[in-house]
């Protein structure tokens, strides 16, 4: 089954789903225009299969769409916007604003 991705809402994240479970997710909070992603996370059973960059991808194409700039605050964000340079033209850097729109920071 190929995996899927759907976006969630409370927490906003957008999910993957494997073999019919959530495979992991990444976490964003939409701030003045810009969505700011700042978790990534893959459950270890699903490890190694790619899932992560299938996730991010899809939530970075709709974050396009929703006309929003990416902030990437999480590590494996800042990796595939920085290999990926379709992304380019909607990135925007991490600022202390941003980190502070982060919940629970």
């Amino acid at each position: 089954m190929e995996p899927t991705v759907s976006r969630q809402t409370d927490p906003d994240r957008f999910e993957v789903t494997a073999d019919g479970q959530v495979a992991g997710f990444t976490q964003f909070v939409d701030v003045e225009g810009q969505r700011i992603f700042f978790h990534t996370e893959i459950g270890e059973e699903f490890g190694g299969q790619g899932l992560a960059g299938i996730v991010v991808a899809q939530a970075l194409a709709a974050t396009r769409e929703d006309g929003l700039r990416v902030v990437p605050v999480c590590p494996f964000v800042k990796k595939y916007v920085q290999k990926h340079h379709d992304f380019d033209d909607i990135v925007d850097r991490v600022t202390p604003d941003a980190l502070a729109a982060i919940p629970g920071r």
